[in-house]
């Protein structure tokens, strides 16, 4: 979908929002804190912004953000989990302005952890960066993941199938799915206008996935660490524009 300059300035206004949501969240990442109070911390930047959530209680799920540690992918519930020296932790937020969303996500370390967690880190943001990079008018979606696996990959990682980017805009979940890999097609042209999620999930084994009995929580099915990295990025004929860019 192309949206009208009308339209993206609403995204972008929803895009800080959510930027102010990981400002905020990092700030109280440490040991000790628990994912719920993480949340608090989450739902006070909404309501202080007049912005809504976009995660609250979309299919049922119970919080305004993600919060998913170690060898959770995506999708955990915050509550009674308390953070721990050395852990990892991923945090997906979203907010809704005059009707439009924003979504984004980034994986934080706890204290001091292993140089194994901080090149998981670094590479997952980086590999998402890759991705943006090709995000112009003429090129095709799917070079988006094929930067993404290329980086991830490369450096020994595997990237998650079963969980992939999307268009964003009145919805927080639009049509079509960005794929964080190359799925064998260049898939659809981007255009000036077109604004998607893009956000690579990457394990430090295998690609495969487990959810738990909660409905959500989505953990790497050998027990490996795994980050999680996001952004709500706009096609433009300048280039990418990242709308919730810190």
């Amino acid at each position: 979908m192309i949206r009208t300059k009308e339209e993206l300035a609403k995204m972008r206004k929803a895009g800080r929002v959510v930027a102010e949501i990981h400002e905020k969240t990092r700030e109280a990442i440490r040991p000790g804190v628990t994912t719920l109070e993480i949340d608090k911390v989450a739902r006070e930047v909404l309501e202080k912004r007049g912005a809504r959530s976009n995660f609250l209680n979309y299919h049922g799920f119970p919080a305004v953000i993600c919060t998913s540690p170690n060898s959770m992918i995506v999708h955990g519930i915050p509550g009674k989990y308390r953070l721990q020296e050395g852990d990892i932790i991923s945090i997906d937020a979203g907010a809704i302005v005059e009707g439009y969303h924003g979504d984004a996500a980034y994986t934080a370390a706890v204290g001091k952890v292993s140089k194994l967690a901080e090149q998981l880190i670094e590479v997952t943001e980086r590999s998402l960066y890759a991705g943006i990079d090709v995000m112009w008018p003429g090129r095709h979606l799917h070079e988006v993941g094929r930067a993404v696996q290329e980086v991830c990959e490369k450096a020994g990682f595997s990237v998650v199938r079963e969980y992939v980017g999307h268009g964003i805009g009145t919805a927080m979940h639009e049509p079509p799915n960005v794929p964080n890999y190359w799925p064998g097609s260049p898939g659809p042209k981007m255009r000036a206008g077109n604004v998607f999620a893009v956000e690579p999930m990457v394990n430090v084994g295998g690609p495969e996935t487990v959810q738990l009995s909660d409905g959500w929580s989505v953990v790497t099915k050998d027990g490996s660490l795994s980050a999680h990295f996001e952004h709500t990025i706009a096609v433009t004929e300048e280039g990418p524009e990242i709308f919730t860019a810190p």
